[in-house]
């Protein structure tokens, strides 16, 4: 992986990950090894599907340890109370009015690793995340989203 671009999170969110990756590391890990010691003790290897089945799990489990390392690797902690509230940036809630329908809606803006849409974090790397990016109070931004194209006006920028 040649993408050393740093992973902004929260203290919070950086500890998550390295949960994740301690859990993948050792209970997953022997899950699988077990999976494959298991597959291999019914013989017969080259028509064996639990086996391939296995070794499968077993490639796509690395990956995404190895993947979960880069990013821990290459985290950065944002301090929240750094933040500049003039504008729309990474940890920002962003309260903003659909031009359209009147609705307001709060987002806080998140790294993609932290995004949960049900909460109200958006990655900064989503097309309303984006839009939102550098805006300032009273801005009005047109995103193009699955939807079709949406209007939000800014009303208010905080932090925490």
């Amino acid at each position: 992986m040649s993408d050393t671009k740093p992973t902004y999170l929260t203290e919070e969110g950086l500890k998550k990950l390295k949960e994740e990756l301690h859990f993948l590391k050792t209970k997953e890990r022997a899950r699988v090894a077990q999976a494959i010691a298991d597959a291999r003790a019914q013989g017969d290897l080259s028509e064996n599907a639990e086996y391939d089945a296995a070794k499968d799990e077993q490639g796509l489990l690395e990956a995404k340890i190895a993947k979960l390392e880069s990013t821990v690797s290459s985290a950065r902690i944002v301090d929240e109370s750094q933040i500049d509230t003039s504008k729309a940036y990474i940890l920002s809630n962003v309260r903003v009015k659909n031009t359209a329908n009147g609705m307001e809606q709060t987002y806080k803006l998140v790294s993609a690793q932290e995004a949960d849409f049900a909460t109200g974090k958006i990655s900064v790397k989503s097309p309303i995340g984006e839009g939102l990016l550098g805006k300032a109070v009273g801005d009005q931004v047109s995103i193009q989203v699955p939807a079709g194209k949406v209007t939000l006006e800014i009303l208010e920028i905080s932090r925490g």
